[in-house]
């Protein structure tokens, strides 16, 4: 699976695009109100992937056990120091609402916060370069 992030930004204006293999949308972000950049920093759009992943694992991994899942809560939070500083203290804390004994719910959300893929990315440290440089003036 092929994913890539684009984010097209000048004053006033900042557009986002995501794909998946070849199927791209996009989500709205307004721009900041300066007029430059971003509303949302790349922080709370880490979170936001954190949470998101282990919110569609949830359905992914209940469907597997047959585990009817109605609601899915998931919030991540951590602290960002100076600039230039990773994340430290992050966690999240989810709640499931499904059909199962207290058992087999537990057992669903342990297992996936095992197999997140954004949760594991982060774990495992993935190197992160900047492969080109493009300059236009």
């Amino acid at each position: 699976m092929k994913i890539s992030a684009r984010v097209d930004n000048s004053e006033g204006k900042h557009h986002v695009t995501l794909t998946t293999n070849d199927n791209s949308h996009s989500i709205i972000i307004p721009p900041k109100s300066s007029g430059l950049g971003s509303s949302a920093n790349g922080g709370e759009l880490l979170f936001l992937a954190l949470a998101t992943c282990y919110c569609n694992d949830i359905y992914r991994e209940a469907a597997k056990r047959n585990i009817p899942v109605e609601k899915v809560e998931v919030e991540v939070s951590g602290d960002f120091g100076a600039e230039g500083e990773g994340a430290k203290n992050v966690s999240y804390s989810a709640k499931v609402h499904a059909k199962g004994t207290e058992e087999e719910i537990r057992a669903l959300m342990e297992y996936t916060d095992t197999v997140a893929e954004i949760q594991n990315t982060l774990r495992a440290g993935t190197d992160v370069k900047l492969s080109e440089i493009i300059i236009s003036t």
